[in-house]
C-alpha cells in the first residue's frame, strides 16, 4: 500500500495508514517571513534548566522556510568537517539543487538541496554559508532503533512560535507499507514542528520528525512520528554531492 497525500488549503499533507493517520507538518499556517527572536531572548535563555544536550540540540535547531510561504525545522549537524542541514523532504520537496532560506535567531544563510528521500522522508541541505554563532550536532547516531521508554529531547518551531524545545520519551511502533518501522514519540509536534532532529539524551540522533497522529476526534499533538535515523546512508546521500564540487571535503572522501 502506498502512501495517499491529500493537499489541504494551508499546504499541508495528509498520509493514511488504515485507521492510524499520522498528518504531515511541513509548515505553519501563519509562518513569518523575519527572524522570530532577538538576541535578549538567546541571553535570557543562557539560564535555562536544560541539560548539557538539550542545549545543545536548542543551538542546533534552524528553521526552514518552503518557496510557499510556510516553514518547517531542520538541525545543523557536522559529518567530517561539513556543515549540513538535516530535516524532512516533505518541508524541502523540490528538486536537487533547489534553494531555501534557513535560519536561526539572528543569523540567516541560503542552502541548496543536495539529498531528498521521499520514502522515508528525509533531506539533506548544504548552506551555501556555515552558520558562525550556532554550533552544529556532532553526527552520532544511535546504533539500534531507539527501545520503548528510550528518553528524547528535539528543538524547532512549531506553528508561529518561536523556537521551543521538547522532551519525550519512544511510545512504541508502527509500520507503514514500504517505508518500514517508524517511531512514535509521547511529546508535543504541531505545524511546523516538521523536520526537527531527535536526539537522545547522549545527543545521539533517534530521527526526523514527520508527522502528528491524526483520528476521527482531532489532531492528537502529542502522539508523534519520527523515521530513524537508520534510512539515511550518509556516505550514499552524499554521493550526487561529492561529486558536483571541485574542492572535495573530508566528508567526501
Amino acid at each position: 500500500m502506498k502512501k495517499l497525500f491529500i493537499m489541504l488549503a494551508c499546504a499541508m499533507s495528509l498520509v493514511a495508514l488504515g485507521n492510524q493517520k499520522p498528518q504531515k507538518l511541513p509548515q505553519s499556517p501563519q509562518a513569518k517571513t523575519e527572524l522570530s527572536e532577538t538576541h535578549a531572548i538567546r541571553h535570557i535563555e543562557a539560564a535555562n534548566l536544560l541539560t548539557n544536550v538539550e542545549s545543545k540540540v536548542r543551538d542546533a535547531a534552524v528553521k526552514v522556510y518552503t518557496p510557499g510561504g510556510g516553514h518547517g525545522s531542520g538541525g545543523l549537524i557536522k559529518y567530517k568537517g561539513l556543515q549540513l542541514i538535516l530535516t524532512a523532504h516533505h518541508v524541502t520537496d523540490g528538486p536537487l539543487g533547489q534553494m531555501y532560506f534557513v535560519s536561526a535567531p539572528g543569523e540567516a544563510h541560503r542552502a541548496i538541496l543536495i539529498y531528498k528521500d521521499p520514502l522515508h522522508d528525509i533531506a539533506l541541505l548544504y548552506p551555501l554559508n556555515e552558520f558562525e554563532f550556532y554550533e552544529p550536532m556532532k553526527w552520532k547516531v544511535t546504533k539500534k532503533i531507539a527501545p520503548v521508554g528510550h528518553n528524547i529531547t528535539y528543538s524547532g518551531y512549531p506553528s508561529w512560535h518561536n523556537l521551543m524545545s521538547f522532551r519525550g520519551h519512544v511510545a512504541g511502533y508502527e509500520v507503514i507499507p514500504e517505508a518500514g518501522q517508524q517511531i512514535i514519540l509521547q511529546t508535543y509536534g504541531f505545524f511546523g514542528s516538521s523536520g526537527s532532529v531527535v536526539y537522545d539524551s547522549e545527543g545521539r540522533i533517534v530521527g526526523v520528525l514527520w508527522g502528528v497522529d491524526v483520528q476521527r476526534d482531532g489532531v492528537h499533538k502529542n502522539i508523534i512520528w519520527v523515521a530513524p535515523i537508520q534510512n539515511l546512508d550518509m556516505g550514499l546521500a552524499l554521493g550526487a554531492f561529492c561529486n558536483s564540487i571541485v574542492e572535495r571535503p573530508r566528508a567526501c572522501r
